[in-house]
């Protein structure tokens, strides 16, 4: 794909790293079926920073999901770094997931009876992408590459908000996928742990990946290299008028 949807900022002659055409996705109700997304067209570069904004059921999460591949549209196309991940089996959905995408939640999600280290290997053993001696260096290393080395065999009942992040950040970088997705990071964290973990963002987008996040917070759109408003499941234009495709 070359040609740039109205919201897309590809550099000329480059295709995008993300894109979305004319994406939409609906579930039934007892009311009849919700729009959580209708039309949505949209390009992202490699490299950028995406803080993708807009009021609590807005789409936000959806729009996450559907990029990477947790939930499928029902309608439209989604083509991340050349793999159409709308037509992608379930099997191999799951093998590009693992590989490709790290995915950050807003209450940590890291399961409790395993420590931060053992937390962090998970990916790694269920994608077989190191090999099993490799596992506990490659965690370690990154714990320590986000400050939390000294907290590798603790629970996370043990650690703090901002630790547990941490972890989970750590984690979704395992397999070294090229995107990571964070759905609302900081909107469990105080405002300085906050404003912590999204320097640390801005470090792994420096390193070379592609950061799609989902935020109410007004200071996270201080380290985006742009921002993406949706209202009521589409996208909104600069200057507040909503695009059609």
């Amino acid at each position: 794909m070359t040609n740039p949807s109205p919201q897309g900022e590809p550099l000329a002659g480059e295709s995008p790293f993300i894109e979305l055409l004319h994406v939409s996705k609906h579930y039934p109700t007892a009311a009849g079926s919700f729009a959580a997304l209708s039309d949505v067209s949209l390009s992202i570069d490699r490299g950028a920073f995406v803080a993708v904004v807009g009021s609590s059921g807005s789409g936000k999460s959806t729009l996450l999901s559907l990029i990477g591949g947790i939930d499928r549209t029902t309608s439209g196309q989604i083509i991340v770094g050349g793999t159409a991940v709308h037509a992608l089996s379930e099997r191999a959905m799951s093998a590009w997931r693992g590989r490709s995408v790290g995915i950050v939640f807003q209450f940590f999600q890291l399961l409790p009876t395993l420590t931060a280290a053992e937390n962090v290997m998970l990916p790694m053993d269920f994608c077989d992408v190191w090999r099993p001696g490799e596992r506990r260096a490659r965690s370690l290393a990154l714990l320590e590459s986000l400050g939390v080395a000294d907290q590798a065999d603790k629970l996370p009942s043990r650690l703090s908000g901002g630790q547990q992040q941490r972890v989970a950040i750590a984690r979704a970088l395992a397999n070294d996928p090229p995107l990571l997705l964070a759905d609302e990071p900081t909107g469990n964290l105080d405002s300085r742990t906050a404003g912590a973990i999204l320097d640390l963002f801005s470090r792994i987008v420096e390193g070379g990946r592609t950061l799609v996040l989902a935020t109410h917070e007004p200071s996270a759109l201080r380290h985006a290299s742009r921002t993406i408003s949706i209202v009521d499941g589409r996208v909104e234009a600069p200057g507040g008028a909503v695009i059609h495709a």
